[in-house]
């Protein structure tokens, strides 16, 4: 049995859903049915139980259920530890986001040191061969599972990085109006940079040794500046002139880049075959999930969207083994219920089909 899993798990006019009402027992589960059915809407609405926009990054107004558009509300029981927690998330049309943990106001950060919460869906599937800055958002949504504290340094450098970006647009010159933001922007990147790499090294140490199916990805962050070990506020003060041309700021952990290798063979991640960019994706989720457990005595949350998609028979078994083997309640999306076949009782199983409009949720015996 997990130590953390969901119990309970209630929407409320959340995206296609209507009203679903799921009740679980910590074995991993299985959500099947056609595509636009509303199978990834139950997976978002579970991401929207830690810190963040979720994994669509939607806002609140995407959320609400049409034609309605009376606002959503999720509602989970939460087992932890050995202890029961009742958390919500919702949104009514025009308010921001709230949380409660225990019929209490909490701010989302709280979510975090109650349940820790990885992800992975198919827009994944291009991380290796995409821009930098999701992959710079992929390592934060890691680093924030293990060290929740990353999401203030990441708040914080954020805020100051618009106000300087303002100042550049603006052609202000007077160096006064610069040197506080150019400090906060040293200290937090500082603290950004320090978890990156914390996280790198130990995904590397729960990789090396592990009896997995799936390949080791060999990490590093590479640095966007061409002086990195420089202090970033000197850095940043160096490059005023340079910045102001260029109407933005070009110097700092927001240039960084996640480069990954496939260790067996040498090769880049973007120059892999697709199957094994899924493969490397994969093996990092599974990863940081025994990491997690190591560190935090926890097993976190695994969201698995179409997760069998580019896995054959062989590879596809194996994962549901390790997830089995680490205790973890995974959540598992895919279009048929032979793709969970091998699952057998080891898991809850749910189909999810479109009547009325509206998303239904099915329990499968």
């Amino acid at each position: 049995m997990p130590t953390t899993y969901i119990r309970q798990l209630r929407l409320s006019h959340f995206r296609s859903h209507k009203a679903a009402h799921l009740e679980l027992d910590g074995r991993p589960v299985a959500l099947y049915g056609a595509n636009g059915g509303g199978k990834t809407n139950v997976l978002e609405a579970l991401s929207l139980l830690s810190p963040g926009r979720g994994l669509r990054r939607a806002d609140g107004a995407e959320l609400m259920r049409r034609p309605e558009t009376l606002g959503w509300r999720i509602d989970a029981l939460l087992r932890a530890e050995g202890q029961d927690h009742a958390l919500a998330s919702r949104a009514t049309p025009g308010q921001n986001r709230t949380v409660e943990i225990d019929g209490k106001p909490a701010p989302q950060t709280a979510l975090g040191q109650l349940m820790r919460l990885l992800w992975l869906v198919p827009a994944m599937d291009r991380l290796w061969t995409e821009g930098a800055a999701e992959r710079r958002r992929f390592i934060d949504r890691l680093a924030l599972s293990f060290n929740p504290a990353h999401a203030e340094a990441t708040l914080t450098y954020e805020k100051a990085i618009r106000e300087r970006n303002r100042l550049l647009k603006d052609q202000v010159r007077d160096a006064a109006w610069y040197e506080a933001l150019e400090q906060q922007m040293a200290q937090s990147g500082a603290a950004i940079s320090q978890t990156r790499n914390w996280v790198v090294g130990r995904l590397a140490r729960a990789q090396d040794g592990a009896a997995t199916a799936f390949p080791v990805a060999a990490l590093a962050i590479a640095p966007g500046d061409d002086t990195p070990d420089e202090d970033l506020a000197k850095l940043l003060a160096r490059g005023r002139s340079r910045d102001m041309a260029a109407g933005r700021t070009l110097s700092g952990p927001h240039r960084a880049d996640l480069q990954a290798i496939y260790a067996e063979k040498s090769i880049a991640a973007h120059l892999c075959s697709t199957g094994e960019q899924k493969a490397l994706l994969i093996s990092l989720m599974l990863a940081a999930a025994r990491a997690l457990l190591e560190d935090t005595g926890a097993t976190p949350l695994l969201l698995l969207d179409e997760v069998a998609a580019h896995l054959d028979a062989t590879r596809r078994a194996a994962l549901y083994d390790e997830i089995c083997t680490l205790g973890t309640q995974a959540w598992m999306t895919g279009t048929g219920a032979e793709l969970f076949t091998d699952l057998g009782a080891r898991a809850m199983q749910f189909e999810v089909v479109e009547r009325d409009g509206a998303s239904v949720i099915n329990p499968q015996s």
